[in-house]
Parts: C-alpha cells; sequence; structure tokens
C-alpha cells in the first residue's frame, strides 16, 4: 500500500466521523453530557455476567422499557431477558414479577402483625364518638362506621383442626369452604394428593378463643369431577343437605348433586335425613347452581346454563326452562366488580381493585353488616364497603401466591353460633385461619 491511498483513507474516515451526529459535539455541555451517557451505555454491553432478581417497581417504571432486557432498580443497570443466553441463571419476566409479589405479600404480613389497619383516613373510635353525641351521625351510620372500625382491626389466627384421621389433614389441600345459615358448620371441598376430591363438614361450635379448636367430620363420598359451584339446601329442614354442582368429565355429562348432611355426622337424630337420601341430576353444561328459598317454589333449585337458568324440583322432578339473550355481569376482567340496577340495566356503583383474570371466583355480600368481600387470583382477600365502596382492608395471603393456593374465606357476623363473635374463616392449603376482631 503506498502513502497517497493511505492518506485518502484517512481523509475519507476523517470526513465520515464528521458528518456523523455523535461526533458533532461543538458545545462543552454537550461533551460532559456524552461523557456521562457513555458509562451507562458501556455498562448495557456486559448483560451477561451476573442476572440480578432484586425487585422495585416504583423505580423500574422511570426508566425506559427495553424488549428482552430487565432493569434493576438497585443496581441501576439492565439485564438480558432474551432466551438461549449463556447465563446460568435466567430471568424472565414471570419469575421476576412473582417475586415482587411475594416481597409485597411478606411486607404486608409483618405489617399486619406489628400494627393495626385503618379503614378510612382520621378515623377512630374517639372521633367517631364525639360524633355521634353531637348528632353528626345517625344511629345506621354510626353502626356502620362501628363495624368498620371493628372489621379493620381483625386479627389472623391459626385454628387448630381434629379429625378422625389426623394423616388426611396433612395431606389434603382446602378447595373451597361455605359456612351454613347459622354459620355453626363449615362445609368443605378438599383436593386429595392422588386426584380427585372429597367433602367434610367442620363443626364451628367449638370455635371459641383463645384456643380456637374445631373438629372435623369426614366422609368416604369421593369423586373425581371438578366442583363448580356448592350451596346449603333445606329440603327437609333448615340446612339439611348439601346442593354441588359438579363439571362432566370424559362422556360423563355434568350433574347437580344432593349431598345429606347427616353423611357427615357419626350419630344421626331419630327421624332426620338418614344416610342414603343422596340423590343426583344430570344437567349437562351447568356451571352454577342455588337453592330456592321462596315458598311459592318450595323444594327446587335452579341451575345456570348457557344462555338459559334451570329450575328443578327435587321431589317431582319437574323442570323449568327460563331462556334470556343477556347476561347480568358481577365481576369481570377490568380490575374490579359493578353493581348493576337490573331495572335501569346501568352500572351504578364500582369496586375497584379485585384481580381476576380469567377464573371463576365467588363473591360475599353481607348486607347486614354492609361489606362486600372477595379473594381475587393474586391471593388477596379485600374487603369493601357495600354502600360506598370503599376498600376496607386488604387482607395477605398467608401462603405464597399461586393458582393453586387460592384462599376460600366465610364471614359471619355470629361465628360458631347465636352466641359466636363476628369474624373471616380462611382456608388455604392444609390450614384454616380466623380472623376475629380484637
Amino acid at each position: 500500500m503506498n502513502k497517497s491511498s493511505w492518506q485518502s483513507r484517512r481523509r475519507r474516515g476523517r470526513r465520515s466521523h464528521q458528518q456523523n451526529p455523535w461526533f458533532r459535539l461543538r458545545d462543552p455541555d454537550d461533551r460532559s453530557n456524552s461523557r456521562a451517557a457513555r458509562p451507562a451505555q458501556d455498562s448495557g454491553n456486559h448483560d451477561d455476567e451476573s442476572p440480578s432478581t432484586s425487585s422495585g417497581t416504583a423505580a423500574a417504571s422511570s426508566v425506559p422499557e427495553l424488549p428482552g432486557f430487565y432493569f434493576d432498580p438497585e443496581k441501576k443497570r439492565y439485564f438480558r431477558l432474551l432466551p438461549g443466553h449463556n447465563n446460568c441463571n435466567p430471568l424472565t419476566k414471570e419469575s421476576i414479577r412473582q417475586k415482587e409479589m411475594e416481597s409485597k405479600r411478606l411486607r404486608l404480613l409483618e405489617e399486619e402483625d406489628k400494627q393495626k389497619k385503618i379503614a378510612r383516613m382520621g378515623f377512630n373510635a374517639s372521633s367517631m364518638l364525639r360524633k355521634s353525641q353531637l348528632g353528626f351521625l345517625n344511629v345506621s351510620n354510626y353502626c356502620h362506621l362501628a363495624h368498620e372500625l371493628r372489621l379493620s382491626c381483625m386479627e389472623r389466627k391459626k385454628v387448630q383442626i381434629r379429625s378422625l384421621d389426623p394423616s388426611a389433614l396433612a395431606s389434603d389441600r382446602f378447595n373451597l369452604i361455605l359456612a351454613d345459615t347459622n354459620s355453626d358448620r363449615l362445609f368443605t371441598v378438599n383436593d386429595v394428593k392422588v386426584g380427585g376430591s372429597k367433602y367434610g363438614i367442620i363443626n364451628l361450635q367449638s370455635l371459641k378463643t383463645p384456643t380456637l379448636k374445631v373438629f372435623m367430620h369426614e366422609n368416604l363420598y369421593f369423586t373425581n369431577r371438578k366442583v363448580n359451584s356448592v350451596c346449603w339446601a333445606s329440603l327437609n329442614h333448615l340446612d339439611s343437605h348439601i346442593l354441588l354442582c359438579l363439571m362432566g368429565l370424559a362422556e360423563t355429562p355434568g350433574c347437580a348433586t344432593l349431598l345429606p348432611a347427616s353423611l357427615f355426622v357419626n350419630n344421626h337424630p331419630a327421624g332426620i335425613d338418614r344416610p342414603g337420601m343422596l340423590c343426583s341430576f344430570r344437567i349437562p353444561g351447568a356451571w352454577s347452581c342455588a337453592w330456592s328459598l321462596n315458598i311459592q317454589a318450595n323444594n327446587c333449585f335452579s341451575t345456570g346454563l348457557s344462555r338459559r337458568v334451570l329450575l328443578t324440583n327435587v321431589v317431582t322432578g319437574h323442570r323449568q326452562s327460563f331462556g334470556t339473550s343477556s347476561d347480568v355481569l358481577a365481576q369481570q376482567f377490568a380490575l374490579m366488580i359493578k353493581l348493576w340496577d337490573l331495572r335501569t340495566t346501568k352500572c351504578i356503583r364500582q369496586y375497584e381493585g379485585h384481580v381476576n383474570e380469567y377464573a371463576y371466583l365467588p363473591l360475599h355480600v353481607h348486607e347486614e353488616e354492609g361489606i362486600l368481600m372477595a379473594v381475587g387470583q393474586d391471593c388477596y382477600t379485600r374487603i369493601w364497603s357495600l354502600h360506598d365502596a370503599h376498600l376496607l382492608r386488604t387482607i395477605p395471603s398467608p401462603y405464597p401466591a399461586s393458582k393453586a393456593d387460592i384462599p376460600s374465606v366465610a364471614f359471619s357476623s355470629q361465628l360458631g353460633g347465636s352466641r359466636g363473635a363476628p369474624g373471616l374463616l380462611m382456608a388455604v392449603g392444609q390450614d384454616l385461619y380466623c380472623y376475629s376482631y380484637s
């Protein structure tokens, strides 16, 4: 290579550098800014060295989001998220989100144990009593606010469950719980380790503080179907049976089953439903069930199907079908629960904060206490004021959040019967917790 060709290449290289906007820094401030920005760019070139799983959504939200990268707010740098790289511990957005949710849950659990929650800002017993004495609160508003105050002070305690088969309690997981009308019995659906579900009834009459001990009555009745819906049925007397809506399996269609509550009790009173009064109704496509409390439709239950409702008489077997062209939604997948006026077909109230992406999760409405309760898919139990949609309390799950451990709750103003105290029962995993008024 001769000298002239080498010099011409140098001129062309210098000319291309001058045309590049990155090298045209005439202002000294621009040069200093470029030096400050260069280490941040250089740090992105070492994404494969040491991945971090620390979380901080507040700081991470202020930085731009790069496809395939994760910004660590503690180390203030990006890490690679692309699959197939050389890291021994690759990161995924799901694992990062799961760790953030777990750290938030542990923090809320620690706050629950340390201090009492406040339902509303500036809301305490002394100010509420003073307003009532001055006439600013009527009797109904005072009762509602007093209940909200006690609701925010509920404390978590673990319930000791006794059974004739203690080994089953250690392996079976709670899937669903439902209290009866008097709140002295709790029907449970447990997932068996080998597959399928089994049922039981917990006697809540012995649920007394400070011991909190209950006894579970189990039965050999076993099903390999998924339980879509459960309700208590008053066939022979109040809450004499349990009505279950079971999903179809393979060639077996779905059905609604009436289960006598006496199947789970060792001693059967004379003249009251003996074991063996189990009956099943073949109803394909049923996804919900409800027992009729109207005396004009005595011994009847309804099941919800696609675009229609089926009313069945247990004694005669007669059925009536009611078609509908529209659906009334109580909850949707937009992080809220809506209250609809059926006469005007308009939404009159929204309860925000509920998390549900696709699952069928029940809602619990208690008009006497004026509260609405729901467990979200994020495993948080949220309690709203039924009258003004104010979020009163958010209770984290004692277990790590997962789809298999979504808690099932039951609230009553008289847990254990007429002399019981108000409280919330939460079943998750193999454990049962009681949030009682302090």
